[in-house]
């Protein structure tokens, strides 16, 4: 557990470039208490010491506004930036090198209603290596987000997403993609959901392509109403 830990410190100071020292890491970022936290509780839920495991993870939860459940698998490496509002569920898997930013959902898509039919089920994602889940993305259902893919901020996402892809959008649509075997992420990536470069809402460029359209026709009407007034002058003149 503790070379865990000190990966998920050596993640912070990779990947957040406010991170000063390793010390400052473990005193003031919540993002690594939660996991710190959930690690812990962890350990008890797969010793079957459930209650015990749930109470930590609420006292973390108050503390850091981050609430992971006890049954959640979380690989190696994991960093949370910022931290506030994620929610990670019961059946949540996460493999090694994520990265999630506030306000991030890994939660079910079932209603509240005949919960314990779907006790002791795949309720929530699965998210592969390398994957990174921008601000206030809900990531829905038993789906898989595979390996080195990007959810773009603000996004939902309910269907599978390929390997070294981005979506973007409500629903989320694929937004760029990258070689499989490529090890970086998908860039440029719009982790707060802002346009980055090209990467964007493919139906938005769609939009924006035919706003243009109907921005050169409009032009070009009012250049053959100037026309037609020019050539009624020049025949009342005549």
């Amino acid at each position: 557990m503790l070379q865990m830990l000190a990966s998920d410190i050596d993640a912070v100071m990779q990947r957040d470039p406010a991170a000063r020292s390793r010390l400052e890491v473990v005193l003031c970022y919540p993002g690594f208490h939660a996991i710190a936290s959930h690690r812990l509780c962890h350990w008890l839920w797969r010793r079957n010491i459930r209650l015990p495991a749930r109470w930590l993870a609420q006292v973390a939860r108050s503390i850091t506004g981050i609430e992971i459940h006890p049954g959640a698998v979380i690989g190696q490496r994991f960093f949370i930036d910022h931290g506030m509002g994620v929610v990670i569920g019961e059946t949540a898997e996460i493999g090694d090198d994520v990265t999630l930013y506030q306000g991030v959902t890994l939660g079910g898509t079932a209603p509240a209603v005949n919960s314990q039919a779907q006790a002791n089920t795949k309720r929530h994602p699965t998210l592969k290596d390398r994957v990174i889940v921008g601000c206030g993305a809900q990531v829905l259902g038993p789906i898989t987000v595979g390996e080195g893919a990007s959810v773009g901020g603000n996004a939902v996402v309910t269907r599978d997403v390929e390997p070294a892809t981005t979506v973007v959008g409500i629903p989320a649509r694929v937004s760029g993609r990258a070689k499989p075997t490529e090890a970086e992420q998908v860039s440029p990536f719009p982790n707060y959901g802002l346009r980055n470069g090209d990467v964007n809402d493919p139906v938005l460029r769609t939009i924006d392509t035919l706003a243009q359209e109907v921005e050169r026709l409009s032009k070009k009407v009012e250049d053959l109403e100037k026309q037609r007034e020019a050539d009624a002058e020049a025949r009342r003149c005549a």
